[in-house]
């Protein structure tokens, strides 16, 4: 494998941020770091200099409730970030603040609908009817949605939405995640970690190692040859990101 990706990856939650970079350089990783806060956005940005990493402007949906005074910072921040996430709706621990959830989301979709070009990693656990909904088919950038759980009837909207889905390893390991990978068409498909929350086994495995048994495990499900494999999630990366 020549060229490797994360579309998904939370540099500023690793143990050490200073190993996370010389692996992603030297492996030649090309690395989306999403946040889940503007502060945190603004700070990993300004200590980040590397030609692999892109620093995404986030905002998670369970820390929307508790972190409101930042609502502002983040519509301040969007104009000039290209990548967004982590960011979406969770109505499964944060059920309580729906409400302020969709509300957040839809001026979110609708002032990135206008800047356009911006590429969003977005979270929709339990809340995937209301994330593909708020997005629509018509939106102006490209959307990945992170780590599906939701129905097969949703992915079939967001498909023809032409939205991506990235993978990861935990979502190999379950029935009810091999179902949706199964129908992810080949070419909407796009590799993340999910680092530090998924790991292979129960050690800390790097995100070298993830990415590589995430790659081969998805070859072999899909029947692919591994080469052939490789170079088809390349380029799904290259058609949704610009680095």
């Amino acid at each position: 494998m020549h060229k490797l990706y994360d579309t998904h990856f939370h540099l500023d939650l690793q143990k050490s941020k200073d190993e996370a970079l010389t692996e992603i350089e030297q492996n030649k990783i090309y690395t989306i770091a999403v946040t889940n806060l503007p502060p945190l956005y603004e700070k990993l940005k300004n200590k980040v200099d590397n030609k692999y990493v892109r620093v995404a402007l986030g905002f998670h949906p369970e820390l929307l409730n508790q972190y409101q005074k930042y609502i502002p910072q983040m519509w301040s921040l969007l104009p000039d970030a290209k990548y967004i996430g982590e960011v979406g709706i969770d109505l499964k621990t944060s059920k309580d603040s729906k409400n302020l959830q969709v509300s957040f989301f839809e001026e979110l979709i609708t002032r990135c609908n206008s800047y356009g070009n911006k590429v969003l990693t977005i979270h929709s656990r339990m809340a995937a009817s209301e994330v593909v909904s708020i997005i629509g088919d018509k939106f102006n950038g490209k959307i990945i949605l992170h780590w599906y759980s939701g129905s097969k009837k949703i992915q079939d909207i967001a498909i023809n939405n032409g939205f991506y889905f990235s993978v990861n390893h935990a979502m190999l390991n379950s029935e009810s995640g091999r179902k949706i990978v199964a129908n992810i068409p080949n070419d909407k498909l796009l590799i993340e970690t999910d680092s530090p929350f998924v790991n292979i086994s129960d050690s800390n495995c790097s995100q070298l190692i993830q990415i590589k048994q995430t790659i081969e495990d998805l070859a072999l499900m899909k029947n692919i040859d591994i080469n052939t494999f490789d170079n088809l999630l390349w380029k799904n990366f290259i058609d949704v990101i610009s680095f």
